[in-house]
C-alpha cells in the first residue's frame, strides 16, 4: 500500500481535501459536502465549531466565530474567538485538522501527510505560516505547491499535446494569474503574478457598504455598530453576488434587521447586476493588469494563449468572463469545478510524491525577486542601497545562486547582509526580509571576497548563507520575514491547545455515542496523559502527543484494533514515566 498523502486547497472562503484513489482524483465530501466554508467558532457550551455550522452561528454570535482568517496568515497578529486569542496559524489548523478527519473517516486509516496549495503570491512568512498551521493540526506538509499550478495540474497534467494555459485564480481572499506550458505531460510554469489582498470577500464588501449606505439614507441608522445586523447584512451581500452571477437582478431582504430607536428596521433592496459591476470594476481592471504582468514575464502574447482556465469561485462573476474575452477572442474554460480544482491538483502532487502512477511532472517558479543591497550607482549617482538582483522573479524552483561581494575598507571584519523582495533598484523602496551579521572576517585590505548564497526550495521558502572565500567562515539562515516564526516549544503549546479543544468535543460524543469499552478505555489513557505533560521531557511528551493524535484519527476514522495498538504503546509510556 502506498503512503497516503491527501492534497488540501486551504481557501479563504471555502476548503477542500482529495486524494487519488484507484487512479481517479477525487474530492472528498463530508455529509454529502465537498466544500468546507472556512469558518471557526465556539458554541455557547464551548464545543468547536468547523465549516458550514460555524458559518451558520456567524450571523447570530459573530463574537465567536472566525472567518477568512488566511488573510491574516504571516502576520504578527491574534484574533479573538470566544474570550480566547489565537494566532492566524492556530485557528487554520482547527480547519485543517478538520480536513484531516474528513479524509481519515474515508480512508479509514489516520492520515498524517499533506500537500497543501498556496496563492503564487503568497510570500515566505505566509508559507511559513501555512507550514506552522499544518504542524499544529497533526500533518507533515511534504509540499506546498501554488495554487494556479495545482489548477493546471487538475486540467492538463494528462494531456501530451503542447499548450500554453492562462490560469486566472480569483478566490475570496487572493488573485493569483500564471502562464503555464503544458507538454507530454509536464506543466511548466513560466510566470506568475498576482495580489494577496484581493478577491471575492472584496466584492462582498462593495456590496455591504452599497447596503449600509442604503440603511443611513433611507432609515437614519447606521448598522455598522450593531455586530450582529452586520453579520446578516454580510451574508446577504455573499448571497446577492452569488446570484448575480446567473441573474440580472437581486433582491436583499432582511427583516427585523435592528431595534432603532424603539422601531424595527428591515432591509428591502434590489441590487442589479450592472450596478455591482460597476463597484468591482476598479479590482476587476486590476486582475487584468496582473494578467498583462504575467504575460510580459513568459514574453508571450494573447496570440501565444490556447487556453485560460478559471479558479475561484469569484470567476463566475460574469463580467470576468467578458473581460477575458474581449483581451483574448476565446471563451475561458470552466468544466472543472473552479471551485474544486485546486484540491484536485494538490492530490494529484501528492499521488505523484507517494509513489502513484500519476502521468505528470511539476515545474513551478518563484513570484518574486530576492537579492541584497550594496554601495553602487542609482541614476549615475553613487549610493549605498544599491539593488542587487539575484534570484529572479518566474525563476524555475528549486533554484539556488550565488553572487560575489567584496568588503568596503581595510580591517572590516563584519558584514551586515540585507535581504530584500521586489524589482525596485533602490534596495529601500523593496521589502526587507531578513538580516544577519557575518563576524570574524579576517583582518585584511578591503576587497576581501564574501560570497551570498540564496536557494529557494520546491515550497518557495528562502535560504540564505554567506561565506567568507578565503577562510570558508559562514553564516546562514531562513527567512524569518516580517514575524518571528513559532519556536518549537511555542507549536507544542498551540498543538496542545488546538487538540485540547477537539478531545472536548471528542469526551462528548463518547457520552452521547455509547462508544466501544477500547474508545472509552483510549479516552481515560490520553486524558491521564495529558496530565503528565507538565512534569516530563519535551520527547516524551511529543511521542504522547503523537500516539494521542494516532488514536483520536483512529476514531474518527472507525479503525477501532488500531485504537487498541496505539493505546498499549501510549500505556506503555505512562508505565514508564510513573515508575
Amino acid at each position: 500500500m502506498n503512503e497516503i498523502i491527501i492534497g488540501i486547497d486551504l481557501g479563504t472562503t471555502n476548503s477542500e481535501v482529495a486524494i487519488v484513489e484507484n487512479g481517479q482524483v477525487l474530492v472528498i465530501a463530508d455529509n454529502n459536502k465537498k466544500i468546507l466554508p472556512s469558518f471557526v467558532g465556539i458554541d455557547d457550551q464551548g464545543d468547536i465549531l468547523v465549516g458550514e455550522s460555524a458559518r451558520n452561528q456567524y450571523l447570530v454570535y459573530p463574537e465567536r466565530t472566525v472567518k477568512s482568517i488566511k488573510r491574516l496568515m504571516g502576520q504578527d497578529i491574534q484574533v479573538n474567538l470566544a474570550g480566547h486569542t489565537y494566532a492566524p496559524q492556530e485557528i487554520s489548523a482547527i480547519i485543517l485538522k478538520r480536513l484531516k478527519a474528513i479524509a481519515e473517516q474515508h480512508v479509514r486509516h489516520p492520515v498524517n501527510k499533506a500537500v497543501i496549495t498556496v496563492p503564487a503570491y503568497f510570500s515566505d512568512a505566509q508559507r511559513q505560516a501555512t507550514r506552522e498551521a499544518g504542524k499544529i493540526a497533526g500533518l507533515e506538509v511534504v509540499r506546498m505547491i501554488n495554487e494556479p499550478t495545482a489548477a493546471a495540474l487538475a486540467y492538463g497534467g494528462s494531456q501530451l499535446e503542447q499548450k500554453r494555459m492562462l490560469v486566472y485564480d480569483l478566490g475570496g481572499g487572493t488573485f493569483d494569474v500564471s502562464v503555464v506550458n503544458i507538454e507530454a505531460g509536464v506543466v511548466e510554469v513560466l510566470s506568475s503574478h498576482g495580489d494577496n489582498h484581493l478577491g471575492g470577500d472584496d466584492f462582498d464588501q462593495q456590496i455591504i457598504e452599497y447596503i449600509l449606505d442604503h440603511l443611513q439614507e433611507t432609515q437614519g441608522v447606521d448598522a455598522r455598530r450593531h455586530s450582529k445586523a452586520l453579520a446578516r447584512i454580510t451574508r446577504a451581500a455573499e448571497h446577492a453576488k452569488l446570484v448575480l452571477s446567473d441573474e440580472p437582478y437581486a433582491r436583499i431582504e432582511e427583516e427585523y434587521l435592528l431595534e432603532h430607536e424603539g422601531a424595527a428596521i428591515h432591509l428591502s433592496l434590489e441590487l442589479s447586476r450592472i450596478d455591482y459591476e460597476a463597484m468591482i470594476e476598479d479590482s476587476i481592471n486590476a486582475t487584468i493588469d496582473a494578467v498583462h504582468i504575467a504575460m510580459k514575464g513568459a514574453k508571450l502574447t494573447p496570440a501565444d494563449i490556447d487556453e485560460i482556465v478559471l479558479v475561484g469561485g469569484s470567476t463566475r462573476t460574469p463580467c470576468i468572463r467578458e473581460r477575458l474575452f474581449n483581451e483574448f477572442g476565446f471563451e475561458p474554460h470552466s468544466e472543472v469545478d473552479p471551485d474544486l480544482c485546486v484540491a484536485m491538483g494538490a492530490a494529484i502532487q501528492a499521488a505523484m510524491i507517494g509513489g502513484q502512477e500519476v502521468s505528470a511532472v511539476l515545474v513551478d517558479v518563484t513570484p518574486y525577486t530576492y537579492g541584497t543591497s550594496a554601495i553602487g550607482y542609482l541614476n549615475s549617482d553613487y549610493y549605498p542601497f544599491t539593488y542587487v538582483p539575484i534570484i529572479h522573479k518566474n525563476t524555475a524552483l528549486p533554484n539556488r545562486k550565488t553572487e560575489a561581494f567584496v568588503t568596503n575598507h581595510d580591517g572590516q571584519e563584519v558584514v551586515n547582509v540585507t535581504i530584500y523582495q521586489g524589482e525596485d533598484p533602490d534596495a529601500l523602496n523593496n521589502i526587507k526580509i531578513g538580516e544577519f551579521l557575518v563576524e570574524g572576517l579576517q583582518n585584511v585590505e578591503a576587497g576581501n571576497v564574501v560570497t551570498l548564497t540564496l536557494s529557494l526550495d520546491l515550497n518557495g521558502m528562502l535560504h540564505v548563507s554567506a561565506q567568507e572565500k578565503a577562510t570558508g567562515l559562514e553564516k546562514s539562515i531562513t527567512i524569518k520575514n516580517v514575524i518571528p516564526r513559532f519556536e518549537k516549544d511555542t507549536l507544542d503549546t498551540a498543538r496542545h491547545r488546538i487538540n485540547k479543544l477537539f478531545r472536548q468535543n471528542d469526551a462528548l460524543r463518547a457520552v452521547v455515542k455509547n462508544e466501544a469499552p477500547e474508545i472509552v478505555e483510549a479516552r481515560k489513557l490520553s486524558a491521564k496523559a495529558e496530565a503528565l505533560f507538565d512534569k516530563v521531557s519535551n520527547e516524551d511528551k511529543e511521542d504522547m502527543i503523537e500516539l494521542m493524535e494516532n488514536i483520536n484519527s483512529c476514531i474518527e476514522s472507525g479503525s477501532n484494533e488500531r485504537v487498541q495498538e496505539y493505546t498499549v504503546k501510549l500505556a506503555d509510556i505512562i508505565y514508564y514515566l510513573e515508575s
